[in-house]
Formats: C-alpha cells, sequence, structure tokens
C-alpha cells in the first residue's frame, strides 16, 4: 500500500535536489567564468596563386605559431616558402582548419580548473575506495557520498570534463577536423585506467551527471530497498546495450559525415551549465531524471559512449565483485538488491556476458553471511546444484 507521506517526500526531495543542483550550478559558472571565448574561423580561407606561407598567414590573420605548427617551420626564412608545396588549396584548407580547432580547445580550457578536478577526483575516489572496502555500506552512507559526488565535481566544479566527454569530444573533434587533442586523450587513458583497476568506480562515485541519476534512483527507495512510487524497472542488458551500441555507431557516423554531434543539444552534463541547455535539451534532461527515479542510470546504460567504452575495459578489471560459494547460502538477496541486472549474472555465471557493474555495493549491503566482497579475488563458478533450492531471481 502507498505510503503518502513518503511519496510526497520523495518529490519534495526530488524537485529540491534539481533545483539546488540548477541554481547553485548557475552561481558556480558566474564564479568560473572569464575564460576566452571559442576562437573565431574565417569563413573562408584566402588562397591565391604562388601565394608565400608567410603572406598566408598576413592575408588570413594566423599568428606565426600557428603557422609554425601546420607547416612545420624551422626559421623565419621558411616564412618564404610557396604555399603551393604543401598541398593543393583543399589540402591547405583541412590542415589549417584542424589545427585552428587544437588550438581553439586549448584556448577555451581552463587548465587550473581541471587539474584540480583531477586532484579532486584522485583523492575523492580513493577515499571513499578504503572507507567502503573496510565497512559495511549503509543506504544514508552512500546517498551521502553520491550527494557530495554530484556537489564537487558537477556543481562545483562543472560539466566540463567528465568521463563521457572523452570519447564523445573526441569522437566529434577527429570527424570534424581530423584532429586528435592530445590533453583528452590523456584524460581519457586516466579514467579507463581507473576502470581497469577497481571496475567503474569513476563512473560509479566521480561521475556527476551517472551519480545524480545514482541519487535520484535510491531517494525513490524506502530503508528496505523498496520503490516508494510506482515500480523500479531492470532492463535487460542485451536491450540496454543493443541501444548504446546503436547509439554510439549513429553518433560516430554523423559526426564523421556531416561534423555533427547529435550529443550536443542533449547532452545531460549541461544540468551543471544550464545556461547551454536549450528547450530540446531541457525536456530531454528533464525526462531522463524524471526516469531515474525508476530506472538504474539510464543514460550510462542506454546511451553513454564512455559506459560502452567502460564496459568493455571492466571485463580486465583487477579488483571487482565476487562471491565466496564457500560460505554463499543461494538467498539471491544481493541479486534481488542489485539496483541492475549486473548481480545476478556474477552470483549465477551462466552467462557469458556480464553487464556494466557500478560498484554500488547495494549487493554487499543485503548480503547475509558476507559472502560478497570488492576485491582482487578472482571469480569463479558455484558448485553445481548451488542454486537449485533457490527461487527464480
Amino acid at each position: 500500500m502507498l505510503n503518502k507521506s513518503s511519496f510526497f517526500k520523495t518529490i519534495i526531495l526530488f524537485v529540491l535536489l534539481i533545483v539546488f543542483v540548477i541554481g547553485t550550478s548557475l552561481v558556480s559558472n558566474r564564479i568560473w567564468s572569464g575564460k576566452p571565448k571559442e576562437i573565431q574561423e574565417p569563413n573562408e580561407l584566402i588562397i591565391e596563386d604562388g601565394m608565400t606561407i608567410g603572406r598566408f598567414g598576413e592575408v588570413n590573420k594566423l599568428p606565426n605559431p600557428v603557422l609554425k605548427e601546420i607547416f612545420q617551420l624551422q626559421s623565419p626564412a621558411d616564412r618564404q616558402k610557396n604555399l603551393s608545396q604543401y598541398g593543393s588549396p583543399d589540402q591547405i584548407r583541412f590542415m589549417v582548419t584542424g589545427e585552428k580547432a587544437n588550438a581553439s580547445e586549448y584556448e577555451i580550457k581552463n587548465w587550473k580548473k581541471i587539474a584540480v578536478k583531477f586532484i579532486l577526483w584522485l583523492s575523492f575516489l580513493i577515499a571513499v575506495f578504503f572507507s567502503f572496502i573496510k565497512r559495511k555500506v549503509t543506504r544514508k552512507k552512500r546517498l551521502w557520498v553520491l550527494f557530495a559526488s554530484v556537489v564537487i565535481f558537477g556543481v562545483i566544479m562543472g560539466s566540463d570534463p567528465g568521463p563521457m566527454g572523452t570519447v564523445k569530444d573526441a569522437i566529434t573533434l577527429y570527424g570534424k577536423s581530423r584532429e586528435i587533442f592530445p590533453p583528452r586523450l590523456v584524460a581519457m587513458t586516466v579514467f579507463l585506467l581507473i576502470v581497469f583497476i577497481a571496475n567503474k568506480y569513476i563512473c560509479a562515485w566521480g561521475c556527476q551527471a551517472g551519480t545524480l541519476q545514482d541519487l535520484i534512483f535510491r531517494l525513490n527507495q524506502n530503508d528496505k530497498g523498496n520503490s516508494i512510487i510506482g515500480r523500479q524497472i531492470k532492463i535487460p542488458f542485451v536491450v540496454t546495450n543493443t541501444i548504446r551500441i546503436i547509439f554510439l555507431s549513429v553518433f560516430t557516423l554523423t559526426a564523421f559525415l556531416w561534423s555533427y554531434d547529435i550529443v550536443e543539444p542533449i547532452d545531460p552534463f549541461k544540468i551543471f551549465k544550464p545556461s547551454h541547455l536549450g528547450i530540446i535539451g531541457a525536456v530531454f534532461v528533464g525526462v531522463l531524471l524524471l526516469g531515474s527515479l525508476f530506472i538504474y542510470r539510464p543514460w550510462c546504460h542506454l546511451f553513454c559512449p564512455f559506459g560502452l567504452a567502460g564496459w568493455i575495459v571492466e571485463k580486465f578489471s583487477r579488483v571487482k565483485i565476487s562471491v565466496n560459494y564457500d560460505t554463499c547460502i543461494a538467498c539471491n538477496k544481493c541479486a534481488k538488491a542489485c539496483p541492475s541486472t549486473v548481480m545476478s549474472a556474477i552470483l549465477k555465471q551462466d552467462k557469458k556476458t556480464i553487464p556494466d557493474c557500478f560498484a554500488c555495493y547495494t549487493c554487499r549491503d543485503v548480503c547475509p553471511t558476507n559472502s560478497i566482497s570488492f576485491s582482487s579475488r578472482k571469480r569463479t563458478t558455484p558448485p553445481p546444484g548451488h542454486f537449485d533450492k533457490a527461487g527464480k531471481v
């Protein structure tokens, strides 16, 4: 029977959380404002017959450092070289577009802020890792850790950078200009390294959009883990991953064929930069967050490019959830409490494909025999007939 008090409390908490995130993000964005805007590119590069590199730079207002990078100039005398030595007009335009795209990326980044954010990420994740790995995780503590992650990495430090952007923006930039932005590649490597070391830990506790969805999902649960409003559903992994693969394929093709980023208008990370959300984006993000009350991390499971990349790397993670079948009593409580279908797959080991595991520790919370651990322990298969006495999960 629906508890009206809990129902209204959940609605109020949900609304207050969204208002808090949007309101404080607007204030935070004002504090961090002041970075130069993106470099404006000329509508059309001027290329003339017999033009030298120096003349090309003057006419198109390209500074010497940009010319040096584009044409690999070794000395001032190289400015007198004929532009045609470097290719056709179309090739020259492509070279310049690529370099200006990279220069624009460097220009708009707040490097001090990014450095601080990565330091905070590593410190926060290490603290959470050792705190959670040593003692039982309570529901209340999990909520506060998720909220802290949303505030620190989303509200205070902003929408950029984020795990998703390292994949999304890399594909978009390469699709538009065939350029690779080295700092983004480094950031992606760091994030995937965290996945390799400790499952999808960066997604679980450090991704500002992911933790916001997770927090909303858990607001719609009582102390026993039962949903308060409606029914929280677990979409089969074959469905979610198929959608995610199709979405990434369409996104990549669109970026390469038409130089268009289909995620940009609906980017959920923009809730931490609300002034950049258009009407379509606001509606999409609103539906996404509302859906998070009933579906665990819908963006992560259905659309996120990094989520897909992380799921692949997750197969080789050194630290992950595993089950000790010597003490497991096959009660299935862990699989029932898991917000997705992953714990059922980990527990039974009867499927070749293990879904995304966000190391949320819910499974370990409810295990009556402490048979579940988040460690380097190798996953093993259950003994034959171990779950015969248990009901269907």
